[in-house]
């Protein structure tokens, strides 16, 4: 009897449930500390798996608690492959080590363009016309493996939570590809990422988090979609905080404004403000509580309410 290519998963439940229905043989499943869908239906559909779970704060050093219970389940598993689908913590060599073919992953950009952990807001504010999936070997270090199957996607008008959704479903398809043809014996081929390509994609803090608003708004716009929907461009219009995580080109607004300027203007109102060419109309933001309670989302008319009445406070010196 032929057995089962032996895959040991790292990441997300859903990916590992797929690969059981696709034939292959789980040895183990390391699953991320966040309550994913899928948990339940990966032991229903493959009892004898052994899965671990990883804790919020633990490292991956293979010397650690956990890294040590991870290295020894890979040991005992012997696995032909190991896959990583979602598992955003370095895989050390000595666990790539244990599987016969290494380990693949996939990554939600066209490699070597935006490496690391924001790739959706990095390609939305770089202008990228494109996108796609990677999937690639695996290597101690991040994003760096050999490019081995690629699938592209227009970037359209996305946010980045809507571009993170619509770049799920093919990173899922072509690592399965992937495995499927590891298992019948015909791994893609691999091919080295070139060095002049690479961009890194950090997590945005500092002045990605902003705007110059002198910049066009067509440049705006993007930063306000890469910022979308957490944690949204952070705005204020005479003292009310809030943060925008929509918006459009205003067709009309002020002309006495200068860039960076607010107003409540037309009809119906919406809250405008000019940029470097034109102006912006937000169309959706976020206003924080004040109190213990959820964030208000507020929509166009319920904004250009809210900026009005906060407008109407000050002008009459009630700040409460």
């Amino acid at each position: 009897m032929v057995s089962r290519f032996r895959v040991a998963y790292f990441g997300l439940p859903l990916g590992a449930c797929l690969l059981t229905h696709d034939g292959h043989e789980l040895a183990l499943a390391v699953l991320p500390p966040i309550d994913a869908p899928g948990r339940r239906r990966l032991t229903r559909r493959s009892p004898s798996t052994r899965v671990l779970a990883a804790a919020a704060g633990l490292g991956t050093d293979e010397n650690d608690g956990f890294g040590a219970r991870v290295l020894a389940a890979l040991e005992r598993a012997a696995p032909d492959l190991l896959v990583s689908w979602f598992w955003t913590r370095r895989l050390p060599a000595t666990w790539l080590a244990c599987a016969r073919f290494g380990g693949i992953g996939v990554h939600p950009s066209l490699l070597p363009r935006h490496r690391g952990p924001n790739p959706y807001y990095a390609a939305i504010d770089a202008g990228d016309r494109e996108t796609g999936v990677t999937v690639h070997t695996l290597t101690p270090e991040y994003d760096e493996g050999d490019i081995l199957l690629t699938r592209s996607l227009s970037v359209g008008e996305r946010d980045s939570w809507q571009l993170a959704r619509a770049l799920d479903r093919p990173s899922l398809a072509l690592l399965r590809e992937a495995v499927g043809r590891y298992a019948r014996g015909e791994p893609p081929e691999p091919r080295a990422q070139s060095a002049e390509g690479v961009t890194w994609a950090p997590e945005p803090d500092g002045d990605a988090l902003h705007v110059e608003w002198n910049w066009p708004t067509a440049r705006v716009l993007r930063r306000i979609r890469a910022l979308a929907p957490v944690p949204g461009l952070g705005l204020e219009v005479e003292g009310l905080e809030l943060f925008a995580t929509r918006a459009a080109e205003a067709g009309d607004y002020p002309s006495a404004l200068e860039p960076g300027e607010a107003a409540v203007y037309g009809t119906p109102p919406r809250l405008v403000l000019r940029t470097g060419d034109g102006a912006i109309s937000v169309l959706r933001a976020v206003l924080p509580q004040e109190d213990d309670g959820p964030d208000a989302v507020l929509g166009p008319d319920e904004l250009a309410a809210a900026v009005r009445s906060h407008l109407a406070s000050r002008d009459t010196g009630d700040l409460g």
